[in-house]
């Protein structure tokens, strides 16, 4: 049992490896080769280590690593990534490998952060000698096999809520304004369909906080390397609604492991004192999902807002874990306030 660890920068000559790795575990889109390569391609400053452990030859798990204080090394997470870039074989704890992997970071190596861990993706183990866990978010999913179908599903939401959109919709109806949902999966629409989403947030309060996605932007670059490579294998999505001949709300997603995680979502704010043009995007959305039947799950992985619990009851709890190289180190950690959402 082994880590070896390289610069980062040898990423692509190691894809093949991160890829088996990742189809023989949980294989969350989110973790695919191409989703990890963009990342590194946009927002990677030259500091990443990329360290991977084996057992009797085989790769058993993965990461990306970013340096933080002294002594600190943590998963490398720019804001555009849900989960922290860890992968392993199987969905156990990955306790014992944190000491290991401390041992060969460049030194002196103090503690390691696993950031944004998915408890769905990896157990979240119990705090000990030299492990400890804080909270980071709760996100929401929907189920969707085995929950009746896309009417049961719908008539188990609030009533106000379907009475809303209903009444949205017969508004819809009387103004003569016919609503369109479009999808597009092909890699060669994923160029427009990223400046498309940057104009609909841009024009929004993203814009104002110049957090707003922009195809000229390091995130605009971003989404469109990873939504078209994605497209490529045909495991892309970018959902527009059309109210009329006007662009009201749209999704970007990427698709795996069984479930479609919805990455972006934007709409047109001037729209919102009359419509819920995201809401009636996500029930036309839910019920061709549904009656498809090619996912298990829809994934939202942001922070729980109000309106995810009006569309599902399915919540659970990020964390961040870290593994510190000595015992008495995760006391004195442990007895200061640590900053919200933070691992190390």
């Amino acid at each position: 049992m082994s880590w070896t660890v390289v610069p980062a920068s040898q990423f692509g000559a190691q894809m093949a490896r991160w890829s088996a790795l990742h189809a023989a575990g949980a294989a969350s889109p989110l973790l695919a080769t191409d989703f990890v390569a963009a990342l590194m391609a946009s927002f990677a400053d030259g500091r990443e280590l990329l360290a991977w452990h084996d057992t009797a030859g085989v790769t058993d798990a993965m990461a990306i690593l970013s340096p933080g204080g002294v002594g600190v090394w943590h998963t490398f997470q720019p804001s555009q990534a849900p989960v922290g870039l860890w992968l392993q074989r199987d969905d156990g704890a990955p306790t014992a490998l944190l000491r290991p992997l401390l041992a060969r970071l460049p030194g002196p190596a103090l503690l390691v952060g696993l950031t944004q861990c998915d408890p769905a993706l990896m157990a979240r183990p119990a705090d000990a000698a030299c492990v400890r866990t804080t909270d980071y978010i709760r996100t929401a999913r929907i189920t969707l096999r085995g929950a009746g179908g896309f009417d049961a599903f719908w008539e188990a939401r609030g009533k106000n809520l379907r009475s809303n959109l209903k009444k949205q919709r017969n508004r819809l109806r009387q103004d003569g304004v016919t609503p369109r949902l479009e999808i597009c999966r092909a890699p060669e629409q994923m160029a427009q369909a990223v400046a498309d989403y940057g104009r609909l947030e841009g024009s929004g309060w993203k814009a104002a906080g110049g957090t707003a996605v922009d195809a000229a932007n390091a995130q605009g670059q971003f989404y469109r390397a990873m939504l078209e490579a994605f497209a490529a294998r045909g495991a892309a999505s970018v959902y527009r609604y059309w109210l009329g001949d006007q662009l009201a709300a749209m999704d970007l997603c990427v698709e795996g492991g069984d479930c479609i995680v919805v990455l972006k979502t934007a709409y047109d704010e001037q729209l919102a004192g009359q419509l819920s043009p995201a809401l009636l995007m996500r029930e036309e959305a839910c019920r061709q999902l549904f009656d498809e039947n090619r996912f298990g799950r829809i994934e939202f992985y942001g922070r729980v807002m109000e309106w995810h619990l009006r569309w599902t009851d399915e919540v659970r709890t990020m964390y961040h874990l870290n593994g510190y190289r000595w015992p008495g180190l995760a006391r004195l950690h442990a007895m200061r306030k640590p900053a919200p959402h933070s691992a190390a």
